[in-house]
């Protein structure tokens, strides 16, 4: 006797040799021998033999109509069986039970199993939804075919064009899009990022760096709703001063401005230096709809040739400290002593401040140098007011270096360069301009020093006060080292001060405008909007610390875009294929001639900043990397980079030239680096066109 039965979810057929209990031992077609349970045997029969009666079952079930199977089935469960008999007109063959059996078990759709050999029809509905789906995945699969050769032809298809984006960052993996793309890289051999930039998908590599950034955190776009625009809300006296603000040519949201006096004090003639704020927080309370705009981006985002506003153009028009009109102003009025340029008293007032000028650094460095400042040389607007701030400048320098040694770090250094970039577009094609500044020019120190004797000041008032801010701290070595957001004060070794509250920049970052909300509270003898232990307040430090990062992930990230932009011009040119590089750990190395870090294959150790000769081969701008060859060791090392920041990956050092305030790296105010700190204020130099440096 032969059997036909069920095993692991399949179908097999054997000859019966022994029956025992409620167990027959069956010997399969193959030879193989098992034990099938009496209950699971599901047809007895003598012919065929058990090898045909499987094959030719298989066949038979091929050519059974479903359809007319389903019309046929009674609809409540039944046994196969029973249906076999209505079926066929008769009591079914052994090979016609299997071919049924199969064909039932082979269409879930059709039939649901409800036990072994038995099953119930599937609602017409269910069906008619479950052939629909069927339907839908054949023509899908035909969209994805067709798509698919597309994309290998070099064509982007109509379908994918709204979708790029989403593809490339965000992919739905069961989407008949991106499974397109992902069989025409395959075919390729490439990733889905080369692909889009070959078939138009994306304009350039340019704009794959960025809409990775846009697609996190800015999915619904970087432009405002429309808001109206506060006036302050009191009437505010007019300051007896003018005052000029310093920044680069591109800047727009201006921060900082910058007034001298004579005033008597005890017969003695002091010097009145007053450093003004824009005041933005006059115009909007927190919770306010153009409070809850600033919060969303906390900042604003700065990369060469284009930023995004923490405010709406609209806010910033109105407070910004542009030339020719009196604009509202957080004033601090410091009286120096000009024998010995010491301070003797501080004050703080909240006014309008008429702006007479608004320099420009690239109108103004090449005159204003220490020689033309020690002898009095040149011609330049404002230049009586310059020649008092720039000894105070250096007289604050020296008292921060003091206070420095004192914490155990040494001197800081100013033999590192900064870089602008600005991005220009040229018949249709983009450009870039790297130019290199050395640090610590008289400008930039000039205005570095006042920013942070404005943030270390107004961040003791908040102390007096009992008023809680937004401070940055840095004090020990190593990790415990690093710059952290405190909201009490505490010393900033590496600036040399004993607090330092972010103040200076309202219309570009939200911790600054959080502060100034705090001052104008302590001014006016007002309550603060935030109160200590304030929840409210630690959530946007917390808020803050995330976005900043972010911001200057994307900075660097396009920085470092636009410096291989600017090697890759220079290669097809025919320029730079030999060029000098510089040490700078391990197996990285930096262009002489623009802040780019690369690795060097077969680099040997050598003593960081000596100079080599390497070959530069190929730019990669969708992996930003550049591939080069080692060909000679000079054996020169290069001064200029021994106190760089050392990064461990191949990331550049953001910037601020669009605030022109701006100076170091991100933690170039407390990053330590081999036991030195080597700080920078948060308000100084301008290294990049594009934007604001994250100190």
């Amino acid at each position: 006797m032969n059997v036909f039965y069920e095993e692991d979810g399949g179908f097999k057929a054997g000859t019966v040799l022994s029956e025992q209990g409620g167990a027959f031992q069956v010997e399969s077609a193959t030879g193989k021998r098992v034990k099938v349970k009496v209950s699971h045997v599901l047809i007895e029969f003598r012919e065929p033999e058990p090898v045909v009666l499987l094959r030719e079952a298989e066949a038979m079930a091929a050519d059974i109509d479903l359809d007319f199977l389903w019309e046929c089935a009674p609809q409540e469960e039944f046994a196969f069986g029973d249906l076999g008999a209505d079926y066929f007109g008769r009591a079914p063959t052994g090979i016609e039970a299997a071919a049924l059996l199969l064909r039932l078990h082979g269409a879930p759709m059709y039939f649901y199993r409800k036990g072994r050999g038995h099953y119930k029809p599937a609602p017409a509905e269910s069906l008619k939804a479950a052939l629909a789906g069927i339907e839908r995945k054949k023509q899908q699969a035909v969209l994805q075919a067709e798509w698919s050769a597309q994309l290998q032809a070099g064509q982007l298809p109509e379908a994918l064009k709204g979708k790029v984006r989403e593809l490339l960052f965000r992919p739905d993996k069961n989407g008949i899009e991106y499974k397109a793309l992902d069989d025409a890289c395959k075919v390729l051999s490439t990733n889905p990022a080369r692909l889009m930039l070959k078939v138009g998908g994306l304009a350039s590599a340019r704009h794959l760096h960025l809409q990775r950034f846009l697609l996190e955190h800015f999915p619904r776009g970087t432009g405002f709703p429309a808001v109206s625009v506060p006036q302050p809300q009191d009437e505010l006296p007019l300051a007896s001063v003018s005052a000029f603000s310093v920044d680069d040519h591109t800047t727009t949201e201006i921060d900082d401005a910058f007034s001298v006096e004579v005033v008597e004090r005890d017969g003695v003639r002091l010097q009145r230096i007053g450093i003004h704020i824009a005041a933005p927080a006059l115009a909007f309370q927190p919770g306010d709809a153009i409070d809850v705009m600033a919060r969303e981006r906390f900042s604003t985002v700065y990369m060469p040739g284009e930023k995004i506003t923490m405010l709406p153009d609209s806010v910033v028009e109105v407070y910004t400290l542009a030339e020719g009109r009196a604009c509202a102003a957080l004033s601090l009025y410091v009286d120096v002593d000009p024998a010995d340029w010491r301070v003797v008293d501080t004050h703080t007032r909240v006014e309008r401040v008429m702006i007479s000028h608004n320099l420009r650094h690239n109108h103004l460095d090449a005159f204003i140098t220490e020689e033309n400042l020690a002898s009095g040389a040149g011609e330049y607007p404002c230049k009586a007011e310059i020649a008092v701030l720039w000894p105070f400048a250096c007289a604050l320098h020296e008292l921060r270096q003091e206070a420095r040694v004192a914490a155990g770090l040494r001197r800081e250094t100013q033999n590192r360069a900064d870089y602008n970039f600005y991005v220009t577009e040229l018949d249709g094609e983009e450009d870039v301009t790297i130019t290199e500044r050395r640090r610590g020019a008289p400008l930039d120190k000039l205005v570095a020093e006042l920013m942070i004797l404005a943030n270390s000041t107004w961040g003791k008032m908040l102390a007096d006060h009992g008023v809680p801010g937004i401070y940055r701290t840095q004090q020990g070595w190593g990790a415990a080292g690093r710059v952290r957001m405190l909201t009490h004060p505490a010393p900033h070794q590496g600036l040399g001060v004993a607090q330092y509250a972010w103040s200076t920049s309202p219309l570009r970052r939200y911790v600054d405008m959080v502060n100034q909300w705090q001052l104008l509270a302590c001014v006016r003898g007002r309550p603060a909007p935030f109160v200590k232990n304030d929840a409210e307040l630690f959530a946007i430090v917390s808020g803050f610390d995330g976005a900043y990062a972010a911001y200057a992930e994307i900075q660097s990230v396009m920085e470092r875009y636009w410096c291989l932009r600017w090697v890759e011009g220079r290669l097809a040119a025919g320029e730079m294929r030999v060029t000098e590089a510089l040490v700078q750990r391990e197996d990285w190395a930096r262009l002489v001639h623009i802040p780019l870090q690369f690795r060097v294959p077969g680099l040997p150790v050598l003593p960081r900043g000596n100079r080599i000769e390497v070959e530069l081969i190929a730019v990669d701008l969708i992996d930003l990397m550049l591939e080069c060859r080692l060909l000679a060791v000079i054996e020169e090392v290069d001064d200029s980079v021994l106190d760089d920041d050392v990064l461990p990956e191949p990331v550049l050092a953001v910037s601020d030239a669009d605030a022109g305030t701006q100076a170091a790296a991100d933690e170039a105010d407390g990053a330590v680096v081999g036991g030195i700190v080597p700080a920078t204020p948060d308000d100084a130099v301008p290294v990049s066109a594009s934007g604001p440096e994250f100190a």
